[in-house]
């Protein structure tokens, strides 16, 4: 489903990745761990068609995102870190737009505005305006707007940061089923725990670099394989 291959990005003199590269099968839920700073938004930025890689490429369902970015954005639902909605919209009416936006209309669009509504947990508030929602509701919209029109993937920026754990299971639990009903996952986080949960797959990154990647399993066996204990006798 998606391929990153030896993707370089430079700005100016500094490089902020350092031919980065994996790939996430279909259906896969794949999770990104990396401190700020790493990385992680300037390679989704890329992933997703926003900035140009200095070297490498991107693939998307066998499209190239640098030759072929309009069917290869076609895929792709994303969820990026920042609230991208109107707040004196409605939570329905946020919905409506951004559906109209990926070309749908109609009976379609109505229903999927109504099941999206229902699979965030906000149908309740669908005609109440964005700006009275709490941060977490407000991410809960972000997210439905990305997968309004079924996408084969989708990726997301940190979607817990700064949000009420309440909304944050809340995230977690809807990006899982969304998963088990076969949607492939792109996952950046902060929190170990999270990408524990949701993943398969993690790659972990730090000063552009991709400096693990594997199952959980396979990262914790790292781990053990290169702890070292020492041991102070007093006498």
């Amino acid at each position: 489903m998606l391929e990153v291959n030896q993707v370089v990005k430079n700005y100016g003199d500094k490089q902020i990745l350092k031919e980065i590269s994996f790939k996430v099968e279909k259906g896969d839920s794949f999770g990104f761990l990396g401190p700020n700073g790493a990385g992680k938004s300037t390679l989704i930025s890329i992933i997703t068609g926003l900035y140009q890689p200095t070297d490498g490429y991107v693939l998307i369902e066998g499209y190239d995102m640098n030759r072929q970015q309009k069917k290869a954005q076609q895929m792709i639902g994303i969820v990026p870190q920042e609230i991208a909605l109107y707040l004196n919209m409605t939570a329905k009416e946020n919905l409506t737009f951004w559906g109209r936006m990926y070309g749908l209309k109609g009976k379609l669009l109505k229903k999927r505005v109504r099941e999206t509504l229902q699979l965030i947990g906000l149908e309740e508030r669908a005609n109440d305006k964005v700006k009275l929602f709490s941060g977490g509701m407000k991410r809960r919209v972000n997210i439905g707007c990305a997968i309004l029109h079924k996408p084969k993937i989708l990726i997301m920026d940190e979607p817990t940061v700064g949000i009420d754990p309440q909304s944050r299971n809340h995230i977690l639990e809807t990006v899982k089923r969304l998963n088990q009903d076969g949607m492939t996952i792109v996952y950046t986080s902060h929190y170990m725990e999270e990408v524990e949960y949701l993943c398969d797959k993690i790659g972990i990154i730090d000063q552009g670099s991709l400096v693990a990647l594997g199952t959980i399993a396979e990262l914790s066996k790292l781990v053990e394989e290169q702890r070292e204990i020492i041991l102070t006798i007093k006498n």
